[in-house]
This record gives C-alpha cells, sequence and structure tokens, in this order.
C-alpha cells in the first residue's frame, strides 16, 4: 500500500494500495506455514505479497478493485503507474477513510498481516486495523516514508469469529474515542486534552557550578529535560593519577538531575583526541594502554549503568585517531563491544562535528560517518546504536544539515544533536533559531542537547544568560522555541463518528472524556511507538 499524504492538510491523502496478505494458523490442518520474511529497509519496489496473499482477495489487484471497497467516506479507483497496480483514495474527512476488505475470521486463531506502505513527503504512522464485533484490532505500525516503501508487518489473535473489515489508519493528529465496552464510537462526548510534559527532549549541557548557586539552578530546572555533564564524567576529570578515580563531581550531578527529573546523557567514554587524555596516558605501552582503557570503560559504564539515557562511547572518532594508532585500526569497534557487554540497555553513540555543520571537512562526512558505523555494527551486531552530532556550528547551511539528516537517518537509528552552538557573532542569535527549528522539525532528530554551560569565566563557545541569569539573545531564541513546541489545552467534542481531531506536539497528555451516558476518563498519553500500537479503547498520534 502506499499513502500520499499532503501534511498541510489532514484531510487530503492519497491511499494506494499495492500488495498485502493475511494469513491464518490455529489447529486447522490446512493452516499455511508462516513466512518469517521481513523488511527493515525502505525499498524502491514492493515485494510480492507473502503467502500468495493469504485469504485476502485479489492482493496485487489484478482483477481491477473486486474485493476492495471503499472505508468511511473515501472514494477510491485504481490507476497504474510503471507496472504497478495501485488504488487512489482521495475525499477523506478522517484518519480512517481509506480502502477496506471484509473477511470473516475464526475464534482462538493467529492472523499474520502484511503490506507494503508509502508516503508522498515526510513520514507518517500507518496501521493496519481490523474492525471486527468485538471492537478494534491493530495488526500492526509502521513508519512510512517517501520515495520507497516501508513493510507493514504484525498480526492478533482473533477473540471471536464472524466478520470483520480490514482497514488503513494514518495515524498522525487525530484523536479517535471508541469508549464502550463493544469499541463503539461515542458521539458528543466533550473532549479535554492537557499537555503534562513536553515530549521532544531539548537540554543544555551543565558543569559542577551548577551545585552551588541557586540562580543557575533555577534558571536551568525551569526549562530543560535533559543534560550532558561538560567535563565532569570524562576520563581526564575522573583518573588524574593512575588508579585513583574520583566520581565525585559526576555522582553530585547525576544526583542534582535525579532531584530534578532530568535524564542525562553519559559524555564521554574515550575521546580520540590526544590532547584531551590523562596526562598519564601517553607514556603508556600498547598492552598498558589497552588494560586502562578495558578498565575505563568497565569503571564509568558499570558505575552509571541503568542511570542514564545514552552513552557517548567514542568522542571525535573520524577527526583523531589517539587509540587507534596505538591500538590498532579494530579498536574502535572492540571499545564498543566492551561497552555493549557493560551496558546494553540504551543506545551507545559516536559522537563527532562536522558531519552536518560544515561540507568543507571531507574527515566526517555522513557517508565517512556511517563507513565507520558499519566497522563498528560489524563487530558489535546486537548493540543498540545511536548517531551523535556535536553540532558546533559557524554559519548554518540548512540545505546541507538537512541533506545530511536525510542520509543519517535513513540507518533507522536514534540521531541527537548533543553539543549544539553557534560561533559568537551579530548572528548567532539568529542562527541558533534557524538551527534549532530545522532540527526540532526533521522527523529523524530525536533530541537536542545545547553545549552552553555556565561558567563565571564564560561559556565555551556560547552562552545562554548573562552571570547573573538573565536571558541574552540566545537565551530569548530558545525560550521562544520552548514555548512554541508546548500544545495549549485543547477541548471539543467528538462528532457523530466519535471522532475529535488537534495537532499536538510529543509529549505526555492528559485526556479527560465525559459523556452524557459514562463518567469522566482520565488517561496519560505517552507519544511513542509503542503506546500507537497498543489495543486501548482510544488513540492518540502525534
Amino acid at each position: 500500500m502506499e499513502i500520499s499524504l499532503q501534511k498541510n492538510n489532514l484531510i487530503t491523502m492519497l491511499l494506494i494500495l499495492a500488495c498485502a496478505d493475511l494469513l491464518f494458523s490455529g489447529f486447522e490442518a490446512n493452516a499455511l506455514p508462516y513466512d518469517y520474511t521481513a523488511s527493515i529497509e525502505c525499498l524502491e519496489t514492493p515485494l510480492k505479497p507473502l503467502h500468495g496473499g493469504g485469504i485476502i482477495l485479489n492482493p496485487e489487484l489484478n482483477m481491477g478493485l473486486k474485493g476492495w471497497q471503499a472505508f468511511g467516506d473515501a472514494k477510491i479507483e485504481q490507476r497504474e503507474l510503471a507496472g504497478n497496480k495501485f488504488v487512489a483514495v482521495h475525499a477523506r474527512n478522517h484518519p480512517t477513510d481509506s480502502i477496506s476488505q471484509k473477511l470473516y475470521l475464526q475464534q482462538e486463531t493467529l492472523y499474520s498481516f502484511s503490506a507494503w506502505i508509502q508516503v508522498s513527503e515526510g513520514n507518517e504512522a500507518v496501521a493496519a486495523v481490523f474492525k471486527t464485533g468485538t471492537g478494534f484490532k491493530h495488526g500492526g505500525t509502521v513508519v512510512a516514508e517517501s520515495k520507497c516503501w516501508s513493510m507493514l508487518k504484525g498480526g492478533f489473535t482473533s477473540d471471536a469469529t464472524g466478520p470483520a473489515k480490514l482497514y488503513i489508519e494514518v495515524m498522525s493528529r487525530a484523536l479517535k474515542v471508541a469508549i464502550d465496552k463493544q469499541g463503539n464510537p461515542l458521539s458528543n462526548a466533550t473532549i479535554t486534552i492537557q499537555q503534562n510534559k513536553p515530549g521532544f527532549p531539548i537540554g543544555c549541557a551543565i558543569n559542577k557550578n551548577i551545585l552551588t548557586n541557586t540562580p543557575y539552578q533555577k534558571w536551568f530546572t525551569s526549562r530543560f529535560t535533559v543534560t550532558t555533564f561538560e567535563d565532569e564524567m570524562k576520563w581526564y576529570s575522573t583518573e588524574v593519577s593512575p588508579g585513583h578515580e574520583d566520581y565525585t563531581s559526576a555522582d553530585a550531578l547525576l544526583s542534582f538531575a535525579k532531584q530534578h527529573n532530568i535524564a542525562v546523557r553519559g559524555h564521554n567514554v574515550l575521546w580520540d583526541d590526544p590532547k584531551y587524555q590523562p596526562g598519564w596516558l601517553y607514556s603508556l605501552s600498547p598492552a598498558e594502554l589497552s588494560n586502562a582503557v578495558h578498565k575505563r570503560i568497565v569503571s564509568v559504564m558499570s558505575r552509571y549503568k541503568g542511570q542514564l539515557i545514552a552513552w557517548d562511547v567514542v568522542n571525535e572518532n573520524l577527526h583523531f585517531s589517539f587509540f587507534e594508532s596505538k591500538l590498532g585500526d579494530h579498536a574502535t569497534p572492540k571499545f564498543y563491544r566492551l561497552a555493549h557487554a557493560v551496558d546494553w540497555s540504551v543506545p551507545l553513540f559516536l559522537n563527532e562535528y562536522n558531519t552536518i555543520e560544515d561540507s568543507r571537512d571531507g574527515a566526517a562526512t555522513p557517508t565517512k560517518y556511517l563507513k565507520k558505523l558499519r566497522q563498528i555494527q560489524g563487530l558489535t551486531r546486537n548493540a543498540k546504536m545511536g548517531i551523535g552530532l556535536e553540532s558546533h556550528f559557524g554559519t548554518p547551511n540548512l540545505a546541507y544539515m538537512r541533506a545530511s539528516l536525510d542520509t543519517l537517518g535513513a540507518t533507522g537509528l536514534p540521531i541527537w544533536l548533543t553539543e549544539l552552538d553557534v560561533l559568537s557573532g551579530p548572528n548567532q542569535a539568529k542562527y541558533l533559531e534557524q538551527i534549532l527549528m530545522e532540527a526540532y522539525s526533521h522527523p529523524k532528530v530525536d533530541g537536542i542537547v545545547i553545549w552552553a554551560a555556565w561558567k563565571p569565566q564564560g561559556c565555551y563557545r556560547m552562552c545562554l544568560t548573562d552571570n547573573k541569569f538573565n536571558n541574552l539573545a540566545t537565551g530569548n531564541v530558545v525560550d521562544n522555541l520552548l514555548r512554541q513546541w508546548q500544545s495549549r489545552a485543547v477541548s471539543g467534542l467528538t462528532d457523530t463518528r466519535g471522532f475529535f481531531e488537534a495537532t499536538l506536539f510529543h509529549g505526555d497528555y492528559e485526556i479527560n472524556i465525559t459523556h452524557p451516558t459514562s463518567s469522566a476518563h482520565s488517561f496519560v498519553v505517552v507519544s511513542t511507538n509503542a503506546s500507537l500500537q497498543s489495543p486501548l479503547t482510544f488513540q492518540v498520534s502525534v
């Protein structure tokens, strides 16, 4: 199936069906063998339907529209392009207006479903939904991309025997209310949506100065949800002399962050720049250095395991090679393999600069970043990896930044701007705003940390406040965007089909639903992919 969606018009969508299959298996002797085929790549051409389409009638549309009907208010027509038959769906008014097929399901039978999905631009969460006599069953969700085909694969177990309808739902920006026991929608229900906490993590670096400075604490904690310690977790700070580890400052900063419910990124385990090593490291033999590195990785990562959201395992590996020059070309993948063995619970990032900042820097282009990433993954296949982009900008080239993020985002790995700042100058605040807006709006960027930890003598390259914690122009930019990216309270009535639509930013929401025939309900909704797939009686996608 292909979906073409114009983002500025939520009810204008072209839904295109390329192929689909539905397989059932259970105790029947004639059940088909299960096909374990799956794809996580976005392909130029959709593959053939699994199981020959299974119990789906006319899965490749070789018989026109036979077996397929419009669902909701949609209108459908068959088209063909470059040999690919599809069904165009238009005149949509609701997320569920699409194409459907009638089925007959058996109780206590497991059904496997797959389809190929595409959107016209950007990306959208698209779900396969089965409307049965007992309610709505979600068969799976995929984030479909433009110009290529993504495989939606899922399934469910039917809890009743009887007729059902399969349809496709675009899950963006709509609240669908179905709160009676049968899953039927209630009209004229009053909906109130209040954001409790923004969901997109935007933070700022801190250092030990915050521990004894109350104005700094108040300014920081009133704004940010994530942080990175500027120096306090780095090797040269925690082991000034060999064998004498001191995590006092890092422990205190972590305690402060926990007290204020602020997430922490671990930064960094190793730094490949020869200028930033513990002084005693330079005189070690390769064997001694290897032992010291092993001890460092195990020490810092085991100490903070389960308390952080990510690790920058190796810093600036594309520009420098301190460890590789002494331990061999495959030293970095080995570091990640050990890091994964110590803490496999969070993503392990490769942190680098100029990958999106400067197209003239040939050392850290997106292509070279991905080459190094693949080298690491070749030795650490099961590790959760992440893409860390330091983002130390001069004059931003936003087109290059966007294209680079597109390239890196094709991996499907989490992307963070980890040390965002802008070189001082008359346009510093303007450029900061442009970069923040570009990063926030990019669908593959998962979080941003601004590199503006305050020190009395000044910040690294960019401060957000003066020494009395009054905002500078850069601080005003951040505050204005944080306000813009918060959803205001939304309220209204569901229509006759139980729908209420609202445009919301990512976040945690409290939703109150009241109806003359039911009592008030209160829910907390978290905007994660997992929540999109939960079989709840209501559903929010943002």
